[in-house]
């Protein structure tokens, strides 16, 4: 959640949006089911149980009955831990129920007939399926950017991952599929047979595409703050944040990003010294470890490397990392490495060696974005010295850790890590050695305006 006081007035408006998102994710929901290639992990038992012959209730009682469910695990794994506002789930899972009651009698008429010629109808089916799946995935994203409410199937997920402290998007891969092997089974004990418009292909594509959908359309609904916070407030904080850029003080600041065996660490080092300011690679790792509560193994360990793991408690520590997206634990490693970088940059001169430097500090105009490289084999033959291993291994070793890195930048600018266009200076340590490269930076940081 974003550190920003929110006013009254715009946490009405969030809480008036988050009514109307609810019934996109509903509607999205909905359409999805009447597509007839099976209902999505968390509908699956509250839809299997609703097509019970004799089955009172409708699928949107039975969905607030698992909610309901949902809400006292909750608490009885969390008991003291529960947060008190979290009680608003209740409500929200009525509110849910109702909407999705609303959206299956809405959505009727569009149920593809199952005498239609297959040739036409499975095409019909799967494109209802993913119309339904985008409409889904867009009102999570605006769930997301809404920030105020959650809903139960995601907080059940988030406390089992708390009460077992274990990384949530294994939890969450663990609750879908449980879910809908509990539908399965409620289908086989009622039915006594398979159905795949209940439990089918369209079950499998809604655990994967919702979830790609949901990352296509966050990065483009900035426009919903508009809904979101009152124009006196944007006002207001667009002011704070020029305000914050003109207190970026004039000391120099040098990023450096490198592939793997290129010397970067020594040419940063180097430089450091000669600038008589602090270098900070390893130190990093540590400051970010303090913060986090983590060991320095393990931010180490899963800094660079992007994982399927969740950890939603990020969202209520930054507002860097929406809390649908399902952040792993490269983004809580992220958000903080991204603040203790922010505040090093503030304290005074520095060289601050990887993790997305440039990146972060792209809007300080005082610092220089530098790319250290080298040749693949000069880099193999650089890291086979070190670590005393072939030149084979050193270069697999290489093109690993480089991919890594590679994906890490795409993953958290959407650019390109080795795209000259991210930096002020390239340097090639096969072109002018080390020291050459030092050299050279130092005479840009003098030039740098």
């Amino acid at each position: 959640m974003s550190n920003i006081r929110r006013s009254r007035a715009e946490w009405f408006r969030r809480y008036l949006s988050f009514v109307v998102i609810l019934f996109v994710i509903a509607f999205g929901t909905s359409l999805s089911i009447r597509a007839n290639l099976g209902s999505s992990p968390i509908s699956a038992p509250p839809y299997v149980l609703s097509l019970v012959p004799g089955m009172s209730l409708t699928m949107g009682q039975l969905t607030i009955c698992m909610h309901v469910f949902f809400i006292l695990s909750q608490i009885l794994l969390l008991r003291k831990d529960f947060e008190k506002r979290q009680l608003t789930q209740i409500l929200v899972s009525f509110l849910f129920g109702l909407y999705t009651d609303v959206t299956m009698w809405l959505t009727g008429f569009l149920q593809v007939p199952f005498d239609i010629n297959p040739a036409v109808g499975y095409p019909l089916r799967f494109a209802e399926l993913l119309l339904g799946g985008a409409i889904l995935a867009f009102g999570i994203a605006c769930e997301v950017r809404c920030d105020s409410l959650m809903l139960a199937g995601e907080g059940f997920p988030l406390a089992i991952a708390k009460f077992l402290k274990k990384d949530f998007g294994k939890v969450k891969i663990f609750s879908d599929t449980s879910l809908v092997t509990i539908g399965a089974v409620f289908m086989l004990i009622f039915f006594g047979y398979w159905d795949w418009k209940m439990i089918g292909p369209g079950t499998l594509v809604s655990m994967f595409y919702v979830g790609f959908m949901v990352r296509v359309f966050s990065p483009r609904i900035g426009w919903l703050d508009r809904i979101f916070i009152p124009r006196s407030e944007r006002a207001a904080r667009a002011s704070a944040q020029a305000q914050q850029a003109a207190l970026w003080a004039s000391h120099r600041v040098i990023t450096i990003a490198r592939t793997y065996g290129s010397g970067g660490n020594e040419v940063g080092e180097k430089v450091a010294r000669r600038l008589g300011c602090p270098c900070y690679s390893r130190q990093l790792i540590d400051r970010t470890a303090e913060q986090m509560g983590r060991t320095p193994e393990f931010v180490a360990e899963n800094e660079q490397n992007i994982s399927t793991g969740k950890l939603w408690e990020m969202i209520f520590e930054d507002s860097g990392i929406p809390v649908s997206m399902n952040p792993s634990k490269d983004d809580a490693i992220y958000v903080s490495q991204s603040r203790t970088i922010r505040e090093l940059a503030h304290h005074g001169p520095c060289v601050i060696i990887g993790r997305l430097g440039n990146w972060i500090l792209r809007d300080n105009p005082h610092v220089l974005r530098v790319f250290v490289t080298s040749g693949p084999g000069s880099a193999a033959s650089r890291v086979a010295s070190r670590f005393n291993i072939s030149g084979e291994e050193a270069a697999r070793k290489v093109e690993r850790i480089n991919s890594g890195r590679a994906n890490h930048y795409r993953r958290y600018t959407g650019r390109q890590w080795t795209d000259i266009g991210e930096y002020d200076l390239v340097v090639n340590t096969d072109r002018v050695g080390i020291d050459g490269a030092v050299d050279t930076i130092l005479r840009a940081s003098k030039d740098l305006k």
